[in-house]
């Protein structure tokens, strides 16, 4: 996998850990399907807008990263097709989703890039920006950050 798709692959997914820093709504909320008098809250994938929903914010953060300057060199020989059918299936199994992800873990993907701090930052503040678009819900944001989150320790390799 080329340098650029490693970094965007990591970034979508490790921007979790930068869940308080955008607020809007993908999803109208949380919906319940009611159950008798009990209700139950329908999956991160479902109240995210399914497939459909992922990618477009996916398009719109892959469009955002590619004219941010401080990043678009790491993906200029990147196969973006792919690039996007990744992120979408990565997102679309971690928010509970019938898609599976096949790529390589990220830190297979990332070894030896030399990611820093700032680029992974850079690349956290291109997806808020994508999800904040949408009006991703302040519960759905924060659930989809934080299931994506713990990623970071295995993309940055320099602070």
């Amino acid at each position: 996998m080329r340098k650029w798709t490693r970094l965007l692959l990591g970034a979508a997914l490790a921007a979790a850990m930068v869940s308080g820093a955008a607020q809007a709504s993908w999803a109208a909320g949380p919906q319940m399907e009611k159950k008798g008098k009990a209700a139950k809250e329908k999956s991160l994938y479902d109240r995210l807008g399914k497939k459909e929903a992922i990618t477009a914010v996916v398009d719109e953060f892959v469009a955002r990263v590619a004219a941010d300057t401080r990043i678009n060199a790491f993906f200029a020989h990147t196969d973006i097709a792919k690039l996007k059918m990744n992120l979408v299936n990565q997102i679309c199994e971690a928010s509970g989703g019938p898609c599976k992800y096949t790529g390589r873990t990220m830190k297979e993907a990332h070894k030896g890039m030399g990611v820093s701090t700032a680029d992974f930052n850079a690349l956290v503040e291109d997806l808020v920006g994508a999800l904040d678009k949408f009006k991703v819900g302040e519960k759905e944001k924060n659930e989809l950050l934080g299931v994506l989150g713990p990623m970071k320790s295995d993309i940055v390799e320099k602070p």
